[in-house]
């Protein structure tokens, strides 16, 4: 156990001396360090769940984030424009459980199970699983920042003509961490960004 540790701990200075040369992206010992050390995912699943469901958990390069029960489905009822600026909470309709179901040519938001925590020197880059992309299932969050904090609001676009289903406490997105090898100027927290500590699903802010 002593000889393992001992590699462990060389592995990770070699990865912090690489660090200070270049950019590059964490592999899963590495994400699980950073977890555990920054609490960078929180909650954290060290291995990949597979069975039955949608997968979730820590892979070779990235981490499979879960989508929660708590859905804003989109609606033009009240024939509300879409405005970045000026968006109104009358274009949702709220959704609780464990599916949700995405009319044709609509979208909903949700909100990821984890929370994150970005240390000064990591970016996040999030791409949508293929179970979702192969049924014409869109997921679209953008980056996360540097020393950004909160849960993670999830755009779930449908551009089917049919309904889709979309299952909660299931893999919805995988995140890729990005290591820079230099420290940023500025970074989410130090300018105050408008989404720091995000808690629910969180609507355009200007």
């Amino acid at each position: 156990m002593a000889v393992k540790t001992v590699a462990k701990t060389r592995q990770a200075e070699a990865a912090i001396k690489a660090a200070a040369s270049g950019g590059r992206i964490l592999v899963d010992w590495e994400i699980r360090q950073y977890a555990k050390q920054y609490r960078m995912v929180d909650p954290f699943e060290e291995h990949l769940k597979t069975e039955g469901i949608i997968s979730y958990g820590l892979s070779s390069m990235g981490y499979d984030i879960r989508i929660s029960e708590d859905y804003k489905i989109f609606t033009n009822v009240r024939t509300a424009i879409v405005d970045p600026k000026q968006f109104s909470h009358d274009s949702f309709v709220d959704h609780r459980g464990s599916v949700c179901v995405i009319p044709p040519n609509s979208f909903a938001l949700g909100r990821s199970i984890e929370y994150f925590r970005l240390p000064r020197r990591i970016m996040g880059i999030c791409l949508g699983k293929s179970s979702y992309a192969r049924c014409g299932i869109v997921v679209n969050i953008t980056p996360l920042e540097p020393e950004w904090e909160g849960y993670l609001t999830i755009e779930i676009s449908n551009t089917t003509p049919l309904p889709a289903r979309i299952y909660s406490n299931e893999g919805i997105a995988q995140v890729l961490f990005f290591e820079s090898g230099s420290v940023c100027e500025t970074s989410y927290a130090d300018r105050k960004g408008k989404y720091q500590g995000q808690r629910g699903i969180t609507l355009p802010r200007v």
